[in-house]
Formats: C-alpha cells, sequence, structure tokens
C-alpha cells in the first residue's frame, strides 16, 4: 500500500517481535511509521532465542494453549484468538520460512533458525516503508504525553520527534545487555501508568541449604554435576489450593540450584510460593517408568557383597546425577530403609530458597497492568499511547507461547492505534 505523506506519523519504539509485529500492520494499513530502538540492529533477543532452534509457537489445541497464561488468560485471549498459532504459522510462510512440528508439540523454522526470519521480515517492513533509527534511547516525553514529543539520546545528542501516536514495545526487565533493562518503568509511572513490580519468569532457582552448614549443594555435587541435565524426571508441585500439578521433562543442576524447560514450566508458582513463605518444595520422580511398588521390590533385594550405588545402578538403572541427588539428600536412616528408599526415589523433595536475579530470567512478569489500558491496548491516562509485548502485566512457560502473545499483542495495539487514528479523522 502507497503510504500517505502527509497523514500521521506513528512512532514504533522498541525492535523486538511485538515493535516489528505493530510496525508491519501499521505500514500494511498505509501509515508512516518510524522504528526506533536504543540497540544497533533490532531482534536481539528474538536471535538469541533461535540459537538452541527458533521455537515459533506450540500445537496444543486453543483451549490448553490459553491455560499457558495463569491469571492473563482472558486478558490475552481476544488477541490470541484473532492471531494464533496457525496465524503465525502462516505469517511464517508468507515471509517463505516453513514451519514443523516437534514430537513435543513445539513449532519451529524448517531450518530451526531465526536470522533467515528475521532478514525476511526486515526486508518486507523496509519495502512497506517503514523507517528504522538505531541507538535511539527513548527518554519519555517533553511534556504532557498527549502532546506527542517524543524524546531521544542519540549518538549525537538529544532529538525531540513528533508524532501523532506512538506503540511502546520495550521490553521486559530481563537481558539488560540485549536492551530489555526496564528503563521505561518510571518513565511511564511518571505519568500515571499503574505497573506491576516486574518479577523473574522462566529462571532458574537456588536451593536452600541441605545441611546446617551448607549454603546450598555440597562441593562435590558441584564440582561433578554443575550443568548436566537430569532426565527423565516428573516434577511435582502442590499449589496454595491443594491441587497437585505434574509435568515430565528435564531440568539442569547448576552451582546454585536449578534450572532449565521443566523448572520453567513452574517458575511462576515456585516464585510465588516463595514470596508468600519464604521457600517452596518441588518433589522429583527419579523413576517416572516404574511403578511404586517395582521400586520397592528393586530396592528390597538382597545386594550382596554390592555397594548400593551399584545395585541401584544395576536393578533400576539410576546412576549418575540421579544418585548423587539421592546421596545428596537422603539422610543415613533413609539409606538404609528399604521402603524409605523407595519412596524417596518416588518423591524426593527439594526446597527452593529464591529467584534467580531478573536479568538471568528469560522473560519478565509483571508490567503495566492491563486494568490501565483499553481493549486496543491504549493508556487511558495517555490517549495515543498504546502497549504491546512483554512490557505488559502476563507470564507464559517457554514453548512458543511468550512469543506467540508477545506478536499477539503487537498486532493487537496496532489495530488499536488505526482505530483511534480513524475516530480521530472522523470527529475532527
Amino acid at each position: 500500500m502507497t503510504l500517505s505523506q502527509n497523514g500521521p506519523r506513528v512512532a514504533v519504539i522498541g525492535g523486538g517481535p511485538a515493535g516489528l509485529m505493530a510496525a508491519e500492520v501499521l505500514a500494511s494499513a498505509g501509515t508512516r511509521v518510524d522504528l526506533f530502538d536504543g540497540m544497533p540492529s533490532v531482534g536481539r533477543k528474538f536471535l538469541l532465542a533461535g540459537r538452541g532452534g527458533l521455537n515459533l509457537t506450540h500445537s496444543e489445541p486453543s483451549e490448553a494453549f490459553g491455560q499457558r497464561f495463569g491469571a492473563r488468560r482472558d486478558a490475552l485471549a481476544p488477541m490470541l484468538q484473532a492471531f494464533d498459532a496457525q496465524a503465525l504459522r502462516d505469517w511464517a510462510q508468507a515471509l517463505g520460512v516453513s514451519t514443523f512440528v516437534g514430537t513435543s508439540g513445539r513449532v519451529f523454522p524448517t531450518d530451526l533458525k531465526a536470522a533467515p526470519l528475521l532478514r525476511a521480515w526486515l526486508h518486507r517492513l523496509r519495502e512497506q516503508g517503514v523507517s528504522f533509527h538505531m541507538r535511539h534511547r527513548w527518554l519519555g516525553w517533553d511534556g504532557d504525553a498527549a502532546q506527542g514529543q517524543l524524546r531521544f539520546q542519540t549518538k549525537d545528542g538529544e532529538t525531540t520527534q513528533h508524532f501523532d501516536a506512538v506503540v511502546l514495545a520495550l521490553g521486559g526487565g530481563s537481558w539488560s545487555r540485549l536492551g530489555s533493562d526496564g528503563a521505561w518503568v518510571p518513565l511511564l509511572q511518571s505519568q500515571g501508568v499503574d505497573i506491576a513490580p516486574l518479577k523473574s519468569a522462566n529462571c532458574g532457582f537456588d536451593v536452600a541449604p541441605t545441611g546446617p552448614d551448607r549454603q546450598g549443594w555440597s562441593d562435590h555435587l558441584i564440582q561433578r554435576f554443575a550443568g548436566l541435565p537430569i532426565k527423565p524426571v516428573v516434577v511435582s508441585m502442590t499449589d496454595d489450593q491443594g491441587q497437585v500439578h505434574r509435568q515430565q521433562g528435564e531440568f539442569v543442576v547448576t552451582c546454585t540450584g536449578v534450572e532449565g524447560s521443566l523448572i520453567y514450566a513452574f517458575s511462576a508458582r515456585i516464585r510465588d510460593a516463595i514470596e508468600q513463605s519464604g521457600s517452596a518444595t518441588i518433589v522429583l520422580d527419579l523413576l517416572p517408568s516404574h511403578t511404586p511398588e517395582q521400586v520397592l521390590a528393586e530396592v528390597s533385594r538382597a545386594r550382596g557383597p554390592r555397594s548400593l550405588s551399584t545395585h541401584l545402578k544395576s536393578r533400576l538403572g539410576l546412576q549418575g546425577l540421579k544418585m548423587a541427588l539421592v546421596h545428596e539428600l537422603a539422610t543415613p536412616d533413609q539409606l538404609q530403609d528399604a521402603a524409605a528408599l523407595a519412596r524417596l526415589l518416588k518423591a524426593m523433595p527439594i526446597t527452593l530458597a529464591k529467584a534467580r536475579p531478573l536479568d538471568e530470567a528469560i522473560s519478565t512478569a509483571g508490567g503495566v497492568r492491563f486494568e490501565t489500558l483499553d481493549a486496543h491496548l491504549m493508556s487511558s491516562s495517555q490517549p495515543g499511547v498504546f502497549c504491546a509485548g512483554e512490557m505488559l502485566d502476563w507470564e507464559a512457560p517457554t514453548g512458543g507461547y511468550l512469543l506467540t502473545a508477545t506478536m499477539a499483542s503487537g498486532r493487537q495495539a496496532a489495530q488499536g492505534v488505526l482505530a483511534w487514528l480513524n475516530l480521530r479523522k472522523s470527529t475532527s
């Protein structure tokens, strides 16, 4: 569509997936779009996420998909209905990037890479007329936000530019080296925007002391096993309503505690339990393919001169990190009592004391509360200011949910801009 040189100008601040999607929707409608980012290039966190294979979305049914967003499910539902997992796959295909569904239900580009998709996307945006302004760090407004005077810090000093509307897609507070540093929080708070405190999401946790004279894992466990995955394993956790949540997968033992995909799936519950009670307990089933009766039968067998470790390896395949955790967390009495040891192998409690720092987290909880925005993601206190992406107050586990909702919200905000501009035009 041909751009209107005399029409309204819209600023998109933030060059992540939400900002790029907002720019695409706006430019496709013929709007003049200027995209600003404080970093030298856009999509840096997007590219980092693709290093291990870019997980675009998830193929599970929409009802289950929506459940992944917890307390913010209802707020995100209209956006995800308008731009769901299949719509995202169709969007990627239109850029020349085919996708496939992995064994876990996750959706990836065929080549598993993020860079080709980002290059194709930026090429299309430039063809649509989007102007990119890198190394422009947003400093807020010059005066009242309603006046549309945006301040930027550049290599040549501070500059002020006027826009008819703005989409803020500034990310959360994790990965500050990639541009998501949460510096926008006081800028919006000064304008009366209600913001929930930023917290670590999809993060690791530090283990509570495992003994009276320890600060965490033993030196032996750290030196031999830190950085290694434990799999397969089932993690279960009981919420404050008494409901038990269980999931099988894998996670990594770190120098200070635990992290990895299975931990991320529980991270919101773990973090909230720590905030409420000072600690959280997860329970490991080290032998998910064995029933409790089978485990008890094998542990109870006479082992003769063999060591306990050799016996458990022979009868149950228990070895390596799993066996190290047994020695780390079992009491001497449990190691000598077959029934107690069998119960521990099927239900090993690990107490977690705190979340890892915000800047280490994959994503962020908290942000601009939906209650301070209208259905089009426009600020109720700042007409013409729209918010999208991870800076909104929501969270989701890894698995494609984060990226899908981020892009869906960018699309929603852009459509809100278009509706708001059309309304202003019709009433002027």
